[in-house]
């Protein structure tokens, strides 16, 4: 019997919608069938995959895909447990086409066997963003509020804030909910900006949905442990619990989650101060990594969320409980990275203050915590005024001298709330509507050249742009078709750039087999083996499955259009990594011997082949049909 994926198209321009269905074998899940839709209609999809709702953990993440505003390119987003309630739907995608007149609230119910319930709602978002705790958390309770009685169990709602109208990089965030009450555990698709898109392109800001529809989801867990039993020896539970402990609770170092886990094993490798860190000796890092993060930063981690248990799901049942909470604020090491340690911001209180700022208007938190980052280094060097960002009189304190780890981080975090209120304002220079690398670009002509090359971000065409995952190694800026995710290759060793370009290209399409199947990427350590299996099991088709998963990865490749790094930080990213190899790591080898020495003797030369050999092992890799 065909089984179908069931695609909601809605025409947000008009609030006519209809049902697609696309066979089981010709697409699989909402990364290649959303490939197809946004190329037909520049849709922004928004899907569960095969599993969801099913007794694997971790397999109702939503997926999000489409033209990204911000990078410019095809990009995915994901978002943890959000799925669980769309598959109350009895729909596998939504598709928005066109574009609302009035920004507005796009309802979804489906009650029992009746069709689903499409309804658009015009809403004065200026005013709901700026009442009761603002941004997306009063636009949460506005739309909470004015639709919870129409469902019979509990929704979901999908938010955007400010940053998706003034620009490229709004978010999307979404909180369970649970007897009526919305939690403090927000999840979002985060990267890509696809809130700016959801917002600035089909005038939605925000989507509830929910239902009673009853799909017939796997839940044969004697089926699914004879399968796991028969790989790895192991149950489905037990499997799954070995695979997330780094997410939940790692004993060898006392703490937990992304954030404890990052922080208690970084050491020299941690990047601090707008990545100024990398010029300082390893001595000068370890001390800051010591003395900021491991005594102070990381121990307020432990003692106030490891210890207490202060864990949460994203709102599936999930041994993982990667949230980490204190109280109101969710840990997560990225966002506490960029907008921590990144931003000169060593302590719980102040990153808390700043992190919370910016998730309240809805931004991409690594992204705009790049762009913070870069204006305190730009304020603290004297390359930009105060006044040129229309923010108070007062300069950063960005160098580990006599940095006062609790006063000085509060004073840096204040500063960069302004910044954030600037960005959103757009006061003075801040205009981030057309992106950080135009802004660069601009500010470079205008004020100073040396400030397009205070910057780390991935270019892609004219002026997309991304700013990386936070590990110091030369894969975090690879031009791959996708970046800012986790598809390429991030590694502390030393790979030589061509190897390195296929290692990207092989951890795409190792990601791609999770993300089509709305699976979360906690649980790869089994999910990316297993899922091929289970497709074949339940379908008989893991070799097509395999097939159009790689079909898929080359056909985004083939409209990669990454750009050369524009920043010299970034040529040095990749410089002083290959020195901290080679002088603190020890390691022997010619490869690395040549590439140091070819930075040396010029350096954007070195850097312009290294770039390039890195594009030759994507390319040889994903090689289209």
């Amino acid at each position: 019997m065909d089984a179908y994926l069931r695609t909601l198209v809605v025409d947000s321009a008009t609030g006519f919608y209809r049902i697609d269905r696309y066979k089981v074998g010709d697409f699989f899940g909402p990364v290649d069938l959303g490939l197809h839709l946004s190329r037909k209609y520049g849709s922004l999809n928004i899907g569960t995959g095969l599993l969801a709702g099913s007794i694997f953990p971790g397999s109702s993440r939503l997926i999000f895909t489409g033209f990204s505003p911000c990078w410019s390119g095809f990009y995915i987003s994901t978002m943890g447990g959000a799925g669980l309630v769309f598959n109350n739907l009895g729909i596998d995608m939504l598709s928005l086409t066109n574009k609302a007149g009035t920004p507005s609230v796009l309802y979804l119910n489906r009650i029992h066997g009746e069709e689903v319930q499409v309804e658009l709602h015009p809403v004065d978002i200026s005013r709901v963003w700026r009442e009761g705790r603002k941004g997306i958390y009063s636009l949460t309770d506005y739309v909470l509020e004015k639709f919870a009685d129409r469902y019979s169990t509990d929704p979901r709602i999908l938010v955007t804030g400010p940053a998706a109208a003034a620009t490229g990089v709004g978010a999307v965030a979404s909180v369970p909910i649970a007897k009526g009450q919305v939690s403090y555990v927000d999840t979002w698709a985060g990267r890509g900006g696809f809130g700016s898109k959801m917002y600035q392109e089909h005038g939605i800001v925000a989507v509830i949905y929910g239902g009673t529809f009853i799909d017939e989801d796997f839940r044969d867990r004697k089926v699914a442990d004879e399968w796991f039993v028969d790989k790895y020896n192991k149950k489905l539970a037990a499997k799954d619990l070995e695979a997330t402990a780094k997410y939940r609770f790692e004993p060898d170092f006392d703490t937990g989650g992304t954030f404890g886990v990052n922080y208690a094993t970084l050491g020299g490798r941690m990047m601090s101060f707008n990545y100024k860190s990398i010029y300082m000796t390893e001595q000068e890092r370890v001390d800051i990594h010591d003395r900021f993060v491991r005594n102070h930063y990381l121990k307020q981690f432990n003692e106030e969320t490891i210890k207490t248990k202060q864990q949460k799901t994203c709102g599936e049942p999930c041994v993982a409980v990667c949230k980490k909470m204190r109280g109101e604020y969710k840990k997560d090491y990225e966002p506490y990275q960029t907008m921590g340690p990144l931003s000169g911001i060593f302590d719980q209180r102040a990153a808390e203050k700043l992190n919370h700022h910016a998730d309240m208007y809805g931004f991409d938190a690594i992204s705009i915590g790049g762009v913070v980052a870069w204006m305190l280094e730009c304020l603290d060097e004297k390359l930009i005024k105060p006044s040129d960002l229309g923010i108070s009189d007062r300069l950063p304190k960005f160098s580990p001298e006599n940095f006062d780890v609790v006063n000085d981080s509060m004073h840096n975090a204040d500063i960069g709330v302004e910044i954030l209120d600037a960005v959103i304002e757009k006061k003075g220079i801040l205009d981030l509507s057309t992106g950080a690398r135009k802004l660069a670009r601009r500010l470079s002509g205008q004020i100073d050249q040396s400030i397009k090359d205070r910057i780390v971000s991935v270019s892609f065409a004219r002026n997309g742009w991304m700013v990386p995952n936070q590990y110091w190694t030369p894969g975090a800026l690879s031009p791959m078709a996708i970046m800012g995710k986790y598809f390429m290759y991030y590694g502390e060793d030393f790979i030589p750039p061509r190897e390195l370009g296929k290692k990207d290209a092989e951890r795409f399409k190792g990601e791609l087999i999770l993300d089509n199947m709305g699976m979360c990427r906690f649980h790869r350590k089994w999910a990316e083996e297993m899922l091929p299996e289970v497709i074949d099991s339940l379908f008989g088709m893991k070799d097509l499955f395999l097939e159009k998963v790689s079909r898929a990865a080359t056909r985004i490749n083939s409209r990669n259009s990454s750009a050369f790094w524009e920043s010299e930080r970034n040529f040095d990213f990749v410089y002083e990594f290959l020195k901290r190899k080679k002088e603190v790591d020890k390691v022997e080898n010619p490869e690395l011997d040549k590439w140091i020495k070819a930075f040396e003797e010029n350096k954007h030369e070195a850097a312009l082949e290294f770039w390039y050999e890195i594009h030759k092992g994507i390319q040889e890799t994903l090689k289209d049909y």
